[in-house]
């Protein structure tokens, strides 16, 4: 079936209690999904995580599976691993500037896009959680690479035919840990996130926040079958609902 794309107008959502699920996430290597993989391993809701990625982990876990997959394009070879999964958290991605533009609509659209594919076939009922981000253009007409780029592999997803697609667009993403930031602009906005975060609540979003909320969402599920697409404000909203928070910045 295709999945219908429409806003959320409810992110907080009222949703049940999950038995056990099997869950497998994307780029667990990177920073947000980093987080959903710490999450997911801690999560009682969580049977098991199977993280795909192109470099190991260096951790082990009970509830953990690693496998190693080198080439996205065809992710032919991944048939078995993703066979009984309930639900998919997918956050592979590049940063803009990081590489060529054909590259990163290669590693935006085209890795999504075959990954999918595979997924569909061998766990026909999973959730799909895509990282996508603020300005995605679903319409193509865009003249930022990354948002047409974005829009194109929402648009795909959309279609590919799982019962649930869940697409986050956050802004910016707060590391909350240190590390050593892609670019000037993402110096520039650490440097002033705490200031940034009071003036414009609805622009920023923590890392592990919005990884809980990717996880919780996929397990979870909603009452009903379709596309749902969480702006930054609904991702705050949802977070503020399934965990609230005391004192947090």
């Amino acid at each position: 079936m295709t999945a219908t794309s429409k806003v959320a107008s409810s992110p907080s959502m009222s949703v049940p209690t999950v038995s056990q699920k099997r869950l497998v996430i994307v780029g667990a290597t990177g920073m947000v999904g980093g987080y959903a993989l710490r999450y997911a391993l801690d999560n009682p809701a969580v049977k098991s995580v199977t993280a795909i990625g192109r470099k190991k982990l260096g951790i082990s876990h009970a509830k953990l599976k690693e496998v190693c997959h080198r080439d996205f394009a065809d992710c032919s070879a991944l048939a078995e691993a993703l066979s009984g999964q309930d639900a998919a958290v997918f956050c592979l991605g590049a940063y803009t500037g990081a590489v060529p533009a054909a590259e990163l609509r290669r590693i935006t659209v085209d890795y999504a896009i075959e990954f999918a594919r595979v997924l569909r076939d061998s766990s026909p009922e999973t959730s799909f959680s895509f990282l996508s981000g603020s300005g995605a253009d679903s319409s193509g007409r865009s003249r930022i690479p990354f948002a047409r780029y974005k829009g194109e592999a929402e648009n795909a997803l959309l279609a590919a035919g799982f019962p649930r697609v869940y697409i986050f667009r956050p802004a910016y993403i707060h590391p909350v840990e240190p590390r050593k930031e892609p670019n000037f602009s993402y110096r520039l906005l650490r440097a002033v996130y705490p200031a940034f975060r009071v003036l414009f609540p609805n622009q920023v979003i923590r890392a592990d926040d919005l990884a809980r909320a990717m996880v919780d969402v996929a397990l979870r599920k909603t009452g009903e079958r379709g596309g749902f697409v969480f702006e930054n404000r609904d991702i705050r909203a949802m977070v503020e609902s399934l965990h609230p928070k005391q004192g947090r910045s």
